[in-house]
């Protein structure tokens, strides 16, 4: 699998003034775009050829990234001329791809960061038979929880545990099958997913890994020291 999606259409609402004058994707951490450290993931992982679905201030990723030569990479943009949501967008860009039969493609949200190794995934959903397969990482509480007994006394607080639960991590494969089964307009959570998943043919890999999405400034916050934190322990391992 060498080909991958970036879905970098989001305005990033909750992320301004930082969104004011680029999308989301743009905004920078450690004084580096969030995009970049996404290619260069994909990159690192054996992806050649990314299309980057994009409309709100696309030009800024266009001009910062050109045609991808200077990353190894070859990239080429999906434009929206009027929103098609994630689904549309989603499917314009696999277009591009021009995926050929039993071919598949990775895709990403442009807000995430992950370490996931692309290669456990191909692998999976090679192996899964399935025309997506959905990574899943734990679901980790926002809030500290408070613990009761039966007797309505409080025993414990813990703070921010893991639930029993799993989250949609943002990342897929999607098989070239499934290139008809997206909508036109639309979120493919919405549409394709159910339709896959009724069908059985919706897999899920379950990972445990490094996993940040980006909504918020307070996100952006937490992403600086984790990333700080990985830079200091590979200076110091040598």
């Amino acid at each position: 699998m060498d080909k991958a999606v970036i879905l970098a259409g989001g305005q990033g609402q909750r992320l301004r003034p930082l969104t004011s004058d680029r999308p989301k994707c743009m905004v920078e951490v450690l004084g580096t775009p969030l995009m970049a450290f996404q290619l260069h993931w994909l990159r690192s992982n054996g992806i050649k050829e990314v299309v980057i679905a994009c409309g709100y201030h696309w030009k800024s990723i266009e001009d910062f990234f050109g045609n991808g030569s200077k990353m190894g990479l070859s990239i080429r943009y999906a434009v929206e001329e009027e929103p098609l949501g994630r689904g549309g967008a989603l499917k314009a860009a696999l277009q591009i791809l021009n995926l050929q039969k039993n071919e598949f493609a990775f895709a990403v949200n442009g807000d995430i960061l992950s370490n996931l190794k692309l290669n456990e995934l191909a692998e999976f959903h090679k192996q899964s038979g399935v025309l997506c397969t959905v990574v899943t990482v734990p679901l980790q509480s926002p809030y500290g929880i408070v613990e009761i007994d039966t007797n309505s006394k409080i025993i414990a607080f813990r703070e921010k545990p893991v639930l029993p639960y799993k989250v949609n991590a943002g990342m897929y494969a999607f098989d070239s099958a499934a290139l008809s089964l997206l909508p036109d307009k639309g979120d493919h959570e919405e549409t394709t997913f159910p339709t896959l998943a009724k069908e059985g043919k919706l897999a899920a890999l379950q990972k445990d890994i490094f996993w940040k999405p980006v909504d918020t400034v307070k996100d952006l916050g937490e992403l600086k020291i984790e990333l700080e934190k990985f830079l200091l322990q590979s200076f110091f391992a040598g």
